[in-house]
C-alpha cells in the first residue's frame, strides 16, 4: 500500500524535479549554472554538475 504524500513532500519532490530539468537543459547547451554561495553569485561549469 502506497504512503500518502505531505504537502511538504510534494512540493520538495516537485522542487528536486524541476533543478534536475534545469541542469539537464545546462548542460544540453552548455551554459554555467548561476548560483548563490556564500552570499554571492557563482557560476558553475554545466559539466561540473552531476
Amino acid at each position: 500500500m502506497k504512503k500518502r504524500m505531505s504537502l511538504q513532500d510534494k512540493a520538495e519532490a516537485a522542487l528536486k524535479k524541476a533543478v534536475r530539468a534545469v541542469v539537464e537543459r545546462h548542460k544540453k547547451t552548455g551554459r554555467p549554472l548561476a548560483v548563490w554561495e556564500n552570499g554571492k553569485t557563482v557560476r558553475i561549469s554545466p559539466y561540473a554538475v552531476k
